[in-house]
């Protein structure tokens, strides 16, 4: 697994979680894309890095559709 080389920003509160929950779920980063995009969020890599790293806040519509493909509840994200 790669490690991060930027620290983590402050425009969201849940991208460490989602980071965490992913690595846990086995996906590598493009391929969570790929089920995000599958699934109805329109989304690029650079943005959804940006997400992870806390660099840019992220939508209702992205907080409810990782935690579908996620399979969690989106209060899990917040934790």
């Amino acid at each position: 697994m790669k490690i991060r080389k930027k620290t983590y920003g402050d425009s969201n509160l849940i991208g460490k979680n989602i980071e965490t929950l992913r690595k846990n779920a086995g996906y590598k980063q493009k391929d969570f894309i790929a089920k995000l995009q599958l699934a109805g969020l329109d989304i690029n890599p650079t943005s959804y890095s940006k997400l992870e790293g806390q660099l840019r806040s992220c939508t209702d519509k992205e907080v409810y559709i990782i935690a579908k493909v996620l399979h969690v509840k989106m209060e899990e994200l917040y934790r």
